[in-house]
């Protein structure tokens, strides 16, 4: 997460999500929050409110807090968080950055960071994890290296999922062979618990996914992707697919 995203479409449509998800529960937020970068054109997608009629009936609460947001001209999850968007959320927002940490302390600093994350939300219902490009194997991370903030590892989704706790996770899809089906398919299968997945189309594509998924959560999921259809799509649980299809296979 960087602050120059508020109030983007896709902190709408996550926002949004998050909002329905965790109606009656409390929710902990982890920021993973880096610093600006302006080396893309990431974050500049908010011509969605000046289309009203298009948007806002979706959650007209929210899109009026976007607004202002953008508006106001300081983009920032402390703007975020004054708008009382989501409650009495707990939100973890300590800066992950370690381009000034030396290399060797890196995998210490980051160690400490992410307890003091887990210790803030152990009281939490549901985490919502917000890492700046999403998910990463554990095979492949590198504590050591700078844009390892950029990410979450797997080991750290699955502490703050412990005893069974439910997640939702921001992944930006990348260009894995094989396609966005192929990557949200792997991941499902890497999560805990039963795994959907929310996957949006517009403008820059990006999957959230809900690890550790209570049906009441996928009831919501369901009502949540018909409301916002077309623009995105929820993919069932890799169990609840394979099922089907075993089901199919014993018919014939």
């Amino acid at each position: 997460m960087q602050n120059r995203y508020v109030g983007d479409i896709g902190d709408f449509v996550k926002y949004a999500l998050l909002r329905h998800l965790s109606d009656g529960k409390k929710l902990g937020i982890a920021w993973y929050l880096h610093p600006n970068e302006e080396s893309s054109n990431d974050g500049r997608y908010v011509q969605y409110l000046d289309r009203s009629a298009e948007w806002r009936h979706l959650d007209e609460d929210l899109f009026d807090s976007m607004r202002r947001i953008v508006v106001s001209g300081h983009r920032s999850i402390t703007k975020v968080q004054a708008e009382s968007i989501f409650h009495d959320a707990v939100f973890a927002e300590e800066y992950l950055d370690i381009s000034s940490v030396r290399v060797s302390c890196r995998p210490g600093k980051r160690r400490d960071w992410f307890d003091a994350v887990r210790e803030r939300l152990k009281a939490c219902d549901i985490v919502f994890a917000d890492p700046d490009n999403g998910l990463f194997p554990d095979s492949r991370f590198r504590p050591t290296v700078k844009r390892s903030a950029k990410n979450i590892p797997e080991n750290e989704v699955w502490e703050l999922s412990q005893g069974g706790r439910p997640i939702v996770v921001y992944h930006h899809n990348t260009r894995r062979k094989g396609g966005h089906c192929v990557e949200i398919a792997d991941w499902q299968h890497r999560l805990p618990g039963r795994v959907y997945a929310y996957y949006w189309r517009r403008w820059s594509n990006r999957t959230f996914f809900i690890a550790n998924c209570k049906p009441w959560m996928a009831k919501r999921l369901e009502d949540f992707a018909e409301r916002w259809h077309p623009s995105g799509e929820l993919i069932q649980s890799a169990e609840e697919v394979e099922g089907i299809e075993q089901v199919k296979l014993n018919k014939n």
